[in-house]
Order: C-alpha cells, then structure tokens, then sequence
C-alpha cells in the first residue's frame, strides 16, 4: 500500500470514528456536553471545539487556504452537539476529498506552517496530515474517556481498517459511502 492510499483510508477512518463519537455525544442528556471533565480540556463541548479548531487549521496549510493563526481568531466556538456533529461532518468529508486528490509527490511537498511569533514554517504536507490524524485520536480517545463518565457508553473505535471488522461496521460503512 503506498502512502496516499493509507492517509484516504485514514480520512476515511476519521469520518466513521467522528461519526460514532458525535452519535454518542448526541445522545447525552441535557448539561452533559457542558458538565465538568477531568481530561486536557475541561468538557466534552471545549474538546470537540478544540479538535474541529486544531483540524481546520492544520487543513488550511495542506490546501495553502493562507489563513492560517488567523483562523484562530475568527473561530467561534460551537455551543451545541448538533451544530458541532454538523460542523466536523462537513469538516471529515472536506478531508477526504483533500487526501483522495493527492499524489505521492504531493506528500513531500513543503507547504507554509503559520506559527505566530515562531514564523512561517515550511513542513511537508505528508508529516501534517500525519500530525492532524495523531491530534484527532488523541483528543478523540479524552472524548471517549469523558463519556464513561455520562449516561450513555462510549462508542468502539477500533474496529475499521481489518476485513474482519467489516461486519461490525459494514451498516455504517454503507451509511457514510466510504
């Protein structure tokens, strides 16, 4: 398997792991999302913010958008499960169509990292999207241990790359056409 193949299969991953996280999410009972946490993030609500802010911004530089820390300051933080579910949707489908058009060439390329005060940091698209799909399990698995602390179970994760697999998530492989 070359590269671009398994960073497609990846965005692919992100967008069903996403799926059965806000599923959950939705599913909470009211003051849920906003209730005190102990995780890097005080609340599910903040966390979720934190991954779709972090996610568009590492996004921004692989597609060269020039926005960059700028989009920090024009972010504005979801209040709702819904409105946030909404916003990571639309943000995964945007991911995988980005890795479906890239090229093995295209993984090596050095594209600008705004980094404030530090400058503009060449980085090669490959290692970003590698960081961008690291961040999102990392603070996708504090969402997943917030919400064993919540009336409704934290979803299975790790169910999705082996054929074996298939048949716990073929439903919903189906449902999201990936």
């Amino acid at each position: 398997m070359e590269l671009t193949s398994h960073f497609s299969r990846m965005a692919r991953n992100n967008l069903w792991s996403n799926d059965r996280i806000y599923r959950a999410v939705l599913a909470l009972q009211p003051g849920e999302l906003n209730a005190g946490r102990t995780s890097f993030f005080p609340s599910l609500k903040e966390t979720l913010n934190h991954i779709l802010e972090v996610d568009l911004f590492y996004l921004d530089m692989i597609e060269e958008g020039g926005e960059g820390q700028k989009l920090f300051d024009r972010y504005v933080a979801y209040d709702t499960a819904q409105a946030l579910a909404a916003a990571q949707a639309e943000f995964d489908r945007r991911l995988v169509a980005c890795c479906d058009g890239l090229g093995a060439a295209d993984l090596d390329r050095r594209v600008l990292s705004d980094r404030g005060k530090a400058g503009q940091i060449p980085e090669r698209i490959g290692d970003l999207l590698a960081h961008l799909f690291i961040h999102q399990i990392h603070h996708r698995g504090q969402v997943h241990a917030m919400l064993s602390g919540t009336s409704v179970a934290p979803p299975q994760l790790d169910e999705f790359f082996l054929d074996y697999d298939l048949r716990f998530r073929g439903e919903e492989v189906e449902r999201l056409g990936i």
